[in-house]
Order: structure tokens, then sequence, then C-alpha cells
């Protein structure tokens, strides 16, 4: 039998909603959601409550990481509850609450024993109260990309796009797929667009040799967001400004980023967050089962990455996802001159527009799950409360 949780009410310095700011503002969480928030004088602790005094600490909500592989050493390819349970209590550290676990691509065999995985898992984790990241659905990547932009994705299986496969893919995730990433250019990419966007999926650009008048096409189809962007992506070029291009210039379109200083430099960052705003980017881990650990081998789905000084790399050498917490993408963002409020709209309210679920995650506000972190003043990480369990 489930046992209420006692309400807490956390007092901090400042709090981020992220849409206003609230000085010496009180958080009253009961159960696992946000009871009130505003001003400490307003609010009072209920009898058998407890108060926790964070003073010189900001409150914002927990992150919302929409494309993640892996953490802890596993890989959420593994799809088991040890493997998911293993990501998820890693990730929550470092301020990750909730998050997509996304797939690498694979046989359509593997892609669906993965899918059926991970939904048998969201559906078990609503038992019970853990101090864990929330797994909200499935990010499938691949394996509708590009050949030719493939990264580090195998290319034995990539797939042209077709509603059948696709279909597979959304019966094996059992009402738990939410973002599919698509090669726009692919022969077959426009029909299964339209099917995705029908069964209520994101859909994000990504993986793609895309050309502007192939992407802009994309964006009229529906597609919403932009996978990683730069990376895997057709250069930009005056001439030829492609779907990087597009990306910039389409103001209907999000854009994920990977601000770990690896994968794209400072001013193409700058670039993007000028072009782009504020409210259109969402900061992204890419993390593979190697975050969070030491150096050495690790696997991504079926192959292995080498993790060396904390950047991942296949056997070619090729960049392999990240081990990016995005604690650490907030502090990168901030270096940037980007101010506090607007980098942690890219990592809590902005992806939880995108999905939809922005009562519900990514903001501090009366309703919403109690997924709030204590920051210190160099922006660290120090107190994490996960749909209200605090998290040790």
């Amino acid at each position: 039998m489930l046992h209420a949780m006692p309400t807490t009410l956390i007092h901090a310095g400042r709090a981020l909603t992220p849409a206003s700011e609230v000085h010496d503002a009180g958080i009253l969480i009961r159960d696992d959601v946000i009871d009130a928030i505003g001003p400490r004088s307003g609010l009072s602790v209920p009898a058998g409550g407890t108060e926790i005094s964070a003073l010189e600490k900001i409150a914002i909500p927990g992150f919302l990481d929409i494309h993640i592989h892996g953490a802890g050493g596993r890989d959420v390819m593994e799809a088991n509850r040890d493997a998911l349970e293993a990501v998820t209590r890693k990730v929550v550290e470092y301020g990750t609450t909730s998050l997509l676990a996304t797939t690498v691509t694979a046989g359509p065999e593997d892609t669906c024993r993965a899918a059926a995985g991970i939904s048998l898992y969201i559906t078990q984790q609503r038992t019970g109260k853990q101090s864990r990241a929330e797994v909200l659905g499935i990010h499938f990547e691949g394996p509708f990309i590009s050949k030719v932009r493939r990264g580090v994705h195998p290319v034995e299986w990539i797939q042209s796009p077709s509603e059948e496969l696709l279909n597979r893919l959304l019966q094996a995730a059992a009402g738990n797929a939410r973002l599919i990433t698509i090669a726009p250019e692919v022969l077959g990419a426009a029909p299964c667009i339209d099917a995705a966007r029908k069964a209520g999926l994101v859909v994000s650009i990504g993986h793609t040799d895309a050309n502007y008048e192939q992407t802009r096409f994309a964006i009229a189809h529906g597609a919403r967001s932009a996978t990683h962007t730069y990376n895997a992506m057709r250069p930009f070029t005056h001439r030829d400004p492609g779907v990087i291009g597009a990306v910039l210039t389409s103001p209907e379109l999000n854009a994920e980023l990977i601000a770990d200083g690896v994968h794209v430099e400072e001013a193409a960052m700058k670039l993007l967050l000028k072009a782009k705003g504020y409210e259109r980017v969402i900061l992204v881990s890419d993390g593979l089962s190697a975050t969070g650990m030491p150096d050495g081998k690790y696997m991504l789905g079926g192959f292995e990455v080498t993790v060396t000084n904390g950047v991942c790399r296949n056997a070619a050498g090729i960049l392999a996802g990240s081990t990016l917490t995005l604690d650490r993408a907030l502090r990168n963002i901030v270096k940037l001159g980007v101010p506090l409020a607007d980098a942690a709209r890219m990592l809590t309210v902005n992806p939880a527009i995108l999905l939809g679920i922005e009562f519900k995650k990514g903001s501090l506000r009366v309703g919403a799950d109690a997924d709030v972190l204590l920051l210190d003043q160099d922006l660290r990480v120090t107190e994490v409360w996960a749909r209200g369990v605090p998290v040790n």
C-alpha cells in the first residue's frame, strides 16, 4: 500500500518558474505535485509538514531530456528494468527528472523489442515512489535517416521511410512513442511524416542531407524539431543554405543543441541562439551509456564506442553521442552570456511545450509534477526532487 508523502515547503532565495522570477520564494510540495508557489510570506507549512531553508539557492524546474541513449554504464536499447533504472538513477543526480528513451538505428526486430521493453518499463514505473528520472516515452532516432549523414548509425540497418515499418514500431511502443527523427529528402519521407504526425508524434528533422526546399517541405508537413542541430546535417554555405539554413530561418521549428563544446563550436552556438531565440532552442545531452562514468569502452545499441577525456567516438573516430549532463549544458550556455532564466527554459519548458506537456512538466506551477532542482551560486545542482521524492 502507498502512503502519502509528507508535505514539504522549499524556501529558496529565488525561484524561476521559468515564465517569471519569484524572490524569497516558497514552493509547497504535496504528494507528487506542486500545491502552491509564491512569496514565502504568503505560504504556511501544514501540520506535519517540513520546511527546507535554502535562501542562498535558486529553485528551477527539473530538466527534461528529449534525446538520451543511456547513462550509468547502461543503454536504453537493453530495454530491461535493470538497465532503465540504472539510466534514470544516474541522470537524476545531475538534475534530469524526465526523459525520452532514445533508440539508435538497429534491425526492425531489435528496435521493436527495445520499444516494447521501454513501454513495459514506463507502465511499471508508475507504481511506487522512486527517486529516479521518469521515462515519458520513446524517441526513435532512426531507422528513417540518410546514409550520407548517418554519423555512427549502422548503415546496414538504415531503412527507407515506410508506413508499414512505422506502424510496427508504434505498435511495439504501445502508445509511448513521442518523437521520431526522419531525413526529409529520403524517398518515402513525406507520407511517413504525415503518418507519424497523424499518430501524434513530434517529427524531428535529422541525420539528413536535405536541401533548403526539401526541409521547408517537411516543415510544411508538420515537422517541428531539428535533431542535434548542425551535427549529422548537410553543411551550410551561402549559395546552398540547406537544412541548416532552413532550421535557422523557420520560426516554427525547434532546434536541439548538444552544448558540450565538442559537438558545436561557440560561434555556431551563438548563431543558433540569435537566429532561433531562447524559446526555440532545446538543450539535449545525446548522452550514451558512458554518461557519469569513467573513460573506457561502452556500448551504443549493438556497437562499441570509446570514451577518451569524456569524448565518445566509434572505431572510425566519428563522434558518437556524448557524456554531457544537462547541468553542464546549463552552465555552458550561461557562460555564453545567456541569462539563467532563458538558459533554464531550454532544458525545461521548451521541451515540455514541444511534447505538449507544459502544464505537467518543465514549470514550477500549481498542479505540475514536483520536479524541482536547487542550484548553488555556481549553478551546480545541490538538491533534486523527482515527482516530490527527494533524491539522495
